[in-house]
């Protein structure tokens, strides 16, 4: 059983890249140990509310619009088949996210194999080799892991098995009934799950070693929700329960039952403190599992050994030919965009797939011509910036590209500007870069607070200081960056009034050609 490729793992990275796959007749197969797609949403999030929006009433009439408001759906080339159609609401049920995948599995004809465990990665000269539970072994040129995170990150707390575990605790909040209880991590599992048990535990403290950080503010979805932080408020309002700020030094049992747990604290002079609750819950968040893998083809790991290393064009810094995909690529964007998420890394997904194509398949990126004037390339950019759902998500990491070269300038889109520093599409002598993009301190300041100055609406001239998000436009020449173009934010993220945004952007790009 060879293949092109072998991909591990159908959930909806997987899903993505094996429907691209098919489409384009590549010669691959996904290997998934579960009885269906999306087998890991079967059980997570532990109480089903997912916190991926799904905004079915978005007012756009335009499908790629939409998929800004849409969290959930992966890209397809069949317009009905979108997760806007399983749910009408606005945090879905898991179990819909589930059907869904299964529905997007059966209607692009992905070649899955289910009922599949891997038990052993290894490479030799003529590529790899995976084996499975059964024995059998599956080779491929390539190999593509898109498993997720699909083990706990247990921190290294002396005595931290004491403490029940997010993946298998009994999430029935009546269990908790007049307890008192600890919950380890300040992430959402940790406050969905303190949210969960507000009315029945008599005591709840969430804790961990850093600030409390709000997605409101940070512009970061994997931070704290505020469809999970009604815990802040029973905190704030005197409610018995409390966020503490600092460390788990140990975990002790105590004799009548019960826990005893030393706690430093992070912001008083108070070094050490002992406290003691009846349960403790790990909340401490997932990491890639690399045991599959032997010691010849183990990837390089990153970020507290959570994610696997790569390289901006997905592939392992360690590893030739090994590439990654999905929530595990966060590692290129780590809690600043959106490659953790569906709506983020499903355009990581596709970029992927055409770095594949460029590399082994000859296929270039995927471009379009036109008039290399200043009016035609800004306009075309104006353009994308308004509609495209790939910048919009992938902010900061994908844009699109205009290189030029005599009369002729050629648009590709969504490429992730990491693999275009690295040399992904080739050098040019000049070349225009599109992404939006949030202001450099926009993590910095609390968009409630009047009494903090920024730009008028529509302001052009301060359009550099902007701290929501706005499109920006840089101008590479030879591989140099040269100069900066800012467009003006707008209240309803429309980038294309004539004399703030449409005119001054022609002007940029038209010095840019004439300075080369």
């Amino acid at each position: 059983m060879a293949h092109d490729y072998l991909i591990i793992g159908a959930g909806p990275a997987g899903l993505q890249l094996a429907a691209l796959l098919e489409r384009d007749g590549r010669d691959y197969a996904v290997l998934e140990r579960g009885s269906g797609p999306g087998t890991f949403f079967t059980r997570y999030p532990r109480h089903r509310t997912l916190i991926s929006i799904n905004k079915v009433h978005s007012g756009y009439d335009d499908p790629e619009q939409r998929l800004r408001m849409d969290w959930n759906s992966l890209l397809s080339d069949d317009p009905e088949l979108l997760f806007t159609r399983y749910s009408p609401r606005y945090f879905p049920h898991a179990d819909d996210l589930v059907r869904y995948l299964a529905d997007f599995a059966a209607a692009t004809g992905v070649r899955a194999h289910y009922g599949v465990e891997v038990t052993r990665i290894s490479r030799d000269e003529h590529g790899f080799a995976v084996v499975d539970g059964e024995g059998r072994t599956w080779r491929a040129a390539r190999l593509v892991m898109a498993t997720g995170v699909s083990q706990l990150h247990v921190p290294p707390i002396p005595g931290i098995e004491h403490a029940e575990r997010y993946d298998t605790f009994d999430t029935d909040p009546a269990s908790f009934t007049d307890q008192r209880v600890l919950v380890i991590g300040k992430g959402n599992s940790g406050f969905e799950t303190a949210d969960s048990l507000v009315e029945h535990a008599a005591v709840i403290h969430v804790a961990g070693p850093r600030s409390v950080k709000l997605a409101w503010q940070t512009h970061y979805v994997g931070h704290l929700r505020a469809v999970n932080n009604n815990f802040l408020d029973t905190y704030q309002l005197k409610s018995e329960n409390a966020v503490l700020d600092g460390t788990v030094e140990r975990i002790e049992p105590r004799p009548g039952g019960g826990f005893r747990v030393l706690f430093r604290y992070a912001r008083t002079v108070e070094a050490l403190r002992e406290l003691e609750y009846d349960r403790i819950i790990a909340c401490t968040g997932f990491r890639f599992d690399a045991s599959v893998f032997d010691g010849g083809s183990r990837p390089a790991l990153a970020i507290d050994d959570r994610f696997p290393e790569q390289t901006p064009a997905f592939e392992s810094t360690s590893v030739p030919d090994l590439y990654f995909a999905g929530t595990i690529t966060q590692q290129r964007d780590f809690k600043k965009s959106t490659n953790g998420f569906i709506h983020g890394f499903r355009y990581g997904v596709r970029a992927l797939h055409r770095v594949l194509g460029q590399r082994y398949h000859d296929a270039p990126w995927p471009s379009t011509e036109l008039a290399a004037s200043p009016e035609a390339i800004g306009d075309a950019l104006v353009a994308r910036v308004n509609r495209s759902s790939a910048l919009w998500q992938q902010f900061g990491v994908i844009g699109d590209v205009v290189t030029v070269d005599g009369g002729v300038a050629r648009y590709q889109e969504e490429v992730p500007v990491a693999y275009l520093a690295d040399g992904g599409l080739g050098r040019a002598g000049h070349r225009f870069v599109a992404t939006l993009e949030y202001g450099p301190d926009h993590d910095t300041v609390d968009p409630f607070d009047i009494s903090v100055p920024r730009p008028a609406e529509n302001d052009a001239t301060h359009a550099h200081d902007a701290s929501y998000l706005h499109p920006v436009v840089r101008y590479h020449r030879d591989g140099e960056l040269v100069a900066t173009h800012h467009l003006a934010e707008n209240l309803d993220n429309h980038w294309n009034l004539p004399a703030v945004h449409q005119q001054p952007l022609a002007v940029f790009v038209k010095e840019c050609l004439a300075g080369g």
